[in-house]
């Protein structure tokens, strides 16, 4: 058995190997993410002992075990990677629940988000969670969570995808599915009047 910080360590490798490094390392990797788990114990030259502690230990649920193969549930790079959003869309669910969803972010980028809408970067997906206190989904330095409007999206020719550990996804955030705010910093509270502002009417 592997102490917690080793579990914690070996997670993060396998969640860059198989999010980020796959091409780096020579991983074999279908468009939807998945690898042999024969070909990740070697690549880490680990045990399937390990690699099962390591899954199972996984804070947020972020790997994916179905027999011979293994995968990152989602958040995988456009770059360093096969993996397509068509591929992975096809192998997430649809999102069928109530809105609204949210997104957590900084707030110097707030102006931006606003005028541009979220968008994926080096990722193949944006992410969303149904709730403010959500543990999925959720990024560090979180001064402000967005509130998207599910009716909205769809409108928008935007689908939402729920991931096998309740990560909620879309290709993009239109500026107009974008409709308040909620501050979660005392940095933020103290401009929430100004931040509002920056919102669409």
């Amino acid at each position: 058995m592997m102490t917690a910080q080793q579990t914690t360590q070996l997670s993060k490798r396998l969640s860059w190997l198989l999010r980020h490094g796959a091409t780096e390392s020579g991983l074999s990797m279908d468009a939807a993410g998945w690898v042999r788990v024969d070909d990740v114990l070697r690549a880490l030259a680990i045990g399937p002992d390990q690699l099962r502690q390591a899954v199972e230990e996984n804070t947020k649920s972020r790997l994916q075990w179905d027999g011979d193969r293994l995968r990152a549930c989602q958040g995988h790079s456009t770059d360093g990677t096969p993996v397509t959003p068509d591929a992975l869309e096809r192998s997430w669910m649809p999102y069928a629940g109530p809105g609204p969803l949210w997104h957590g972010t900084a707030m110097d980028v707030l102006e931006r988000i606003v005028r541009e809408g979220l968008k994926p970067m080096a990722r193949t997906h944006v992410h969303l969670a149904a709730a403010t206190n959500s543990s999925v989904g959720k990024r560090a330095n979180v001064d402000v969570m967005l509130e998207v409007d599910v009716t909205r999206l769809l409108a928008l020719g935007q689908r939402v995808f729920e991931s096998p550990n309740g990560v909620l996804l879309v290709r993009a955030v239109p500026p107009g599915a974008i409709t308040g705010l909620v501050a979660c910093t005392h940095k933020a509270r103290a401009r929430e009047s100004q931040l509002r502002a920056l919102l669409p009417g």
